[in-house]
């Protein structure tokens, strides 16, 4: 079956995660991604957990399925002289190195669009192309913390703490993803190439909501509430007898739906509590005590069943275990099987947006360090190996 990006030749000279995770989505969805690896690799191959058999990174398997590796030095001129020759039909080259890094080697945006004035250079870093920090390296729990997710995070009496997953390394990805979307489109229209900036701090600090306006209104500086909403209440996990259940009511409908179905009706006559931001004002600690305490007389199971039947949004707090195996997960193929030659079988998350005319998939597993060499460079084994030898191609 065809899908939506098939055609579409991909240089990707990413490393680590966000930019990796760019050219993921774009693979599963019928890009043909060359990943140009240095002689060592992607640094995340290092990145645990690491197989004890064969050393290889589990972390690696998930974000580089259905590309392509080939190991080129490109500070060597015959290792650059073969990404140049790669680019030469190239729709796209994606990169995620520091500011300053591709002009150093010769690859920068100039010098790639001397060759094909058409292509498409998307460019991924900390903080971005331009500003006074453009040149500082960047993880995600830097723009986490930098951006104000960190300080917005964990409860008020005790330290920030970080969002779990590396929500920023894939939210940049994300953007990366729909600039370059944009800018195919802007060329199927016009034929011009453009380039592509993108910033993990912008990024980051895209997602804090309504927080900025709040701070630029006289608001005062946002406070961690823990799983507390600070414009929508009651919307918080709550422990039950047997674990943890989250409840999100965003409106007076649902207030008043809850409260009856919970047999907590003396709060729909408390005037401190009628409003969703009178709920808000007032949450703690009458109202989430409350809460609280109709809670913790229930199984989780038994809550859910209730706000199921009644419209609420619910669901129990579940370990990762606990969310793979939800039917729901199952159902929407996201979890789906791969065959690393040296892993064995590696179970990835599936592809998130469901196409009806060009679905993605995952097709292939992460390949080997400069598995693809010799067919994407058109090389015979010997010529391969000489150029092992010479420095110019790693293994």
């Amino acid at each position: 079956m065809a899908k939506p990006l098939d055609g579409l030749k991909v240089i990707d000279l990413t490393s680590a995660m966000s930019g990796p995770f760019c050219t993921m989505i774009l693979a599963d969805y019928g890009a043909d991604v060359i990943k140009v690896e240095p002689p060592a690799g992607d640094q995340a191959r290092t990145w645990g957990p690491l197989d004890e058999a064969t050393g290889e990174s589990e972390y690696f398997a998930i974000f580089n399925r259905d590309k392509k590796s080939v190991s080129i030095n490109l500070k060597d001129p015959a290792g650059k002289a073969m990404l140049f020759e790669l680019l030469q039909d190239a729709d796209l080259l994606v990169e995620n190195f520091k500011p300053g890094v591709t002009k150093k080697l010769g690859i920068d945006y100039e010098a790639v669009r001397a060759h094909n004035p058409s292509i498409l250079y998307a460019s991924a870093s900390g903080f971005g192309q331009t500003g006074p920090l453009s040149h500082r390296p960047c993880y995600d729990i830097v723009a986490q913390a930098m951006s104000g997710i960190l300080d917005l995070t964990g409860y008020p009496d005790q330290d920030p703490v970080k969002v779990g997953p590396c929500i920023i390394d894939h939210t940049t990805g994300l953007y990366l993803v729909i600039g370059i979307l944009m800018a195919l489109h802007h060329r199927d229209v016009t034929g011009e190439g453009q380039y592509i900036d993108v910033a993990m701090l912008d990024s980051a600090f895209s997602i804090t909501e309504n927080m900025p306006t709040y701070v630029a209104r006289g608001h005062g500086v946002p406070q961690r509430r823990g799983c507390a909403d600070p414009s929508i209440t009651p919307f918080d996990c709550y422990r039950c007898k047997d674990g943890f259940l989250v409840i999100g009511i965003g409106n007076d409908a649902l207030w008043e739906t809850f409260c009856k179905t919970a047999g907590l009706e003396e709060l729909l006559e408390d005037p401190r509590f009628t409003t969703n931001w009178d709920r808000t004002v007032n949450y703690t600690p009458d109202l989430k005590n409350a809460i609280a305490a109709w809670c913790a007389q229930h199984t989780k199971a038994e809550i859910e069943h209730l706000m199921d039947e009644a419209g609420i949004p619910c669901s129990p707090v579940m370990n990762m275990k606990e969310a793979m195996e939800n039917p729901q997960i199952a159902a929407r193929d996201m979890m789906v099987p791969t065959e690393h030659p040296l892993l064995g079988r590696v179970d990835v998350p599936g592809c998130v947006v469901k196409l009806s005319k060009t679905p993605g998939s995952v097709d292939a597993p992460a390949p080997l360090l400069g598995q693809n060499n010799r067919d994407v460079l058109g090389l015979s084994p010997e010529e391969e190996q000489a150029l092992i030898e010479q420095g110019v191609l790693g293994k």
